[in-house]
């Protein structure tokens, strides 16, 4: 079954508000970047704003955290202060759910962050996120792991703690509560 991304107008237009709402009160995300400019973007790219309501709807609270020059893109980050609520529970990927005899996840990052049109983390975005303010101070997200850590059926997740960023890694297979994954988007 294929999803229609897109948003119906009203949908858009109170998306937009949410956004814009929170643009403005995190200005020190994105220093010399105008929302005008940002908005332009969005109107004209119908299923990134759906992936944009995505990571609102599960709880990610989106923003511009940057601008790349090259590309002509902004760059938003899931920027809730816990690891988004409506993506917890979730082991690392698609085999990983495959895998688990018992005890299933309902998803997995991986595939939740593909139907939404959005990627996990890296690790540098990560830590360039944590520049920007405390995230997972009670939680923890998954984030991308290199081909050769998940071909040994490792994943890796990190979390904020003692004032450091902690890069950890566990079985693709895990998942607990207090885990999800943060997203990112290029508009």
């Amino acid at each position: 079954m294929k999803i229609k991304m897109e948003l119906l107008p009203e949908q858009q237009e109170e998306l937009l508000k949410v956004l814009k709402a929170r643009f403005d009160k995190n200005s020190k995300r994105h220093k010399d970047i105008k929302w005008t400019d940002v908005q332009t973007k969005l109107e004209a790219n119908s299923e990134k704003l759906w992936s944009l309501n995505e990571m609102e709807t599960t709880g990610g609270e989106p923003d511009v955290v940057g601008y790349d020059t090259s590309a002509n893109e902004f760059i938003f980050y899931d920027c809730s202060t816990e690891s988004p609520a409506g993506r917890r529970s979730v082991c690392f990927d698609p085999e990983a759910l495959e895998s688990r005899k018992q005890h299933k996840p309902k998803d997995s990052a991986i595939g939740m962050a593909a139907m939404m049109g959005v990627e996990l983390l890296t690790e540098s975005q990560y830590r360039e996120l944590q520049k920007l303010g405390d995230f997972d101070k009670k939680t923890s997200s998954w984030i991308q792991t290199p081909a050769e850590i998940r071909k040994l059926g490792g994943a890796l997740f990190a979390d904020f703690r003692y004032n450091n960023v902690f890069i950890y890694h566990n079985g693709a297979e895990s998942y607990y509560a207090a885990r999800g994954f943060r997203s990112s988007l290029r508009v």
